[in-house]
């Protein structure tokens, strides 16, 4: 199927076609169901089986998020701990009547996750992309879970071991080739400290198979364990210690890894990476009595940190007195606790065991609603992450995949849009 952006006859003029002709050709509904929004186009693919080929082919997905950005659905928040990761023989064991994968759902789609009991099979949370999932026990085994087609995939098992090591999952979508995957395992190790290489495996969804490489670096850099890092169009960005971000860019041919020093950096601070609506790397981290978030922007040939905004805990309750009174803030920490997905004016913070989101423009505070065993929880030893979904084009990245494993039905198709 063509998606190009005028029908033309074979001597090169515009053809005028008749409602009939419009209707049979592929061409002309490509550039009709191209103009209608994501929360419309994606209902579509049930009108018939024609429309669903067109919708779902990567040629038309390719060109429909060219013209329109992709909404994305909160699904709920992953609760992470790290405290039973490349767990040693010795080491800290996680109680049975603590859940391995808790989830705090905001969605039906999330109660519907959660009930379905396939999150006691996947082991613990690493990363996410676009709605894939990617959990596993390290250092063993690894598996994708797609909320599409609810199948479960399990990687081969790595060929390489790191003892203590950061992953990352990165979706691609070519108009060719279609939904693909990535999964990144790279070595973190405290000593020496004057390395400048860093081991990396990497799976591929084409090949399916594990790839070793070492990435070189300018200076001395070390990776830290166990922290969620930020994909952004294949370009990976990891925490590493020294208050420093270490920047791999997935498809380049180039086995190299860069580092820049982080705006503002102490020991017990929130830290948080996102995405802007541009595409750009943020950077979050609050104390106290102050959160900040930074941009990362290319001027010149130069990254440079460029600050969004800053805000005062106190003053921001202050004008939120209805929110703060009923939930008791007052005598609660308040902290930055995640970045919205590929937008820059809303960030949730947390105080207590409540969660809340944060509008940058109209400086207002909305408490978020979710569903979980939040009293359990030890929140300050565990990382809370958001889990999105793209409303629509969704992955079904195993449909024709030999590897995939059944898992209990959830309904997918009852997520709305954002």
């Amino acid at each position: 199927m063509s998606c190009s952006a005028r029908l033309k006859t074979n001597l090169g003029m515009t053809s005028a076609l008749s409602t009939h002709e419009v209707l049979n050709s592929n061409d002309a509904m490509c550039e009709i169901l191209i103009l209608l929004p994501p929360e419309t186009i994606y209902k579509l693919i049930l009108v018939s089986k024609r429309w669903l080929e067109i919708i779902a082919s990567p040629c038309f997905r390719h060109t429909y998020l060219a013209k329109w950005k992709p909404n994305f659905e909160l699904i709920g928040f992953f609760v992470c701990s790290s405290m039973y990761l490349g767990r040693r023989i010795d080491g800290t064991r996680r109680p049975r009547a603590e859940p391995s994968l808790p989830l705090l759902s905001t969605s039906s789609i999330g109660d519907e996750i959660e009930s379905s009991g396939i999150l006691k099979k996947l082991g613990y949370y690493i990363d996410s992309a676009d709605g894939l999932l990617l959990c596993g026990r390290h250092p063993k085994a690894y598996y994708l879970w797609d909320p599409s087609t609810q199948k479960q995939q399990q990687l081969p098992r790595p060929r390489v071991h790191f003892e203590e090591l950061c992953m990352s999952l990165i979706s691609e979508d070519s108009p060719d080739q279609g939904f693909s995957y990535k999964v990144v395992r790279a070595e973190c190790v405290a000593f020496p400290v004057n390395s400048t290489k860093v081991k990396v495996e990497t799976f591929s969804s084409k090949t399916s198979t594990w790839s070793y490489s070492e990435l070189i670096c300018l200076e001395p850099l070390s990776l830290s364990p166990w922290t969620p890092g930020r994909v952004i169009k294949g370009v990976v960005y990891w925490h590493a210690r020294g208050g420093k971000i270490a920047i791999y860019d997935s498809n380049s041919e180039e086995k190299r890894i860069d580092v820049i020093k982080l705006p503002k950096t102490y020991d017990y601070d929130e830290q948080v990476l996102g995405e802007t609506d541009d595409g750009s790397l943020q950077y979050g981290w609050s104390n106290k009595s102050v959160m900040e978030v930074w941009k990362l922007e290319k001027v010149g040939n130069v990254l440079e940190w460029n600050l969004l905004f800053k805000v005062n805990f106190k003053a921001m309750w202050k004008m939120n007195q209805a929110v703060a009174t009923r939930f008791s803030t007052w005598t609660k920490e308040t902290q930055l606790l995640a970045l919205f997905n590929q937008k820059s004016d809303l960030v949730y913070i947390r105080c207590d065991t409540q969660i809340f989101i944060y509008h940058t423009e109209t400086k207002r505070v909305e408490v978020v609603q979710y569903q979980g065993r939040k009293s359990t929880l030890v929140w300050d030893f565990n990382k809370v992450v958001p889990y999105f979904r793209r409303t629509w084009p969704c992955s079904p990245l195993f449909e024709n995949n030999a590897m995939m494993i059944d898992t209990p039905q959830c309904n997918a198709s009852s997520a709305g849009s954002n």
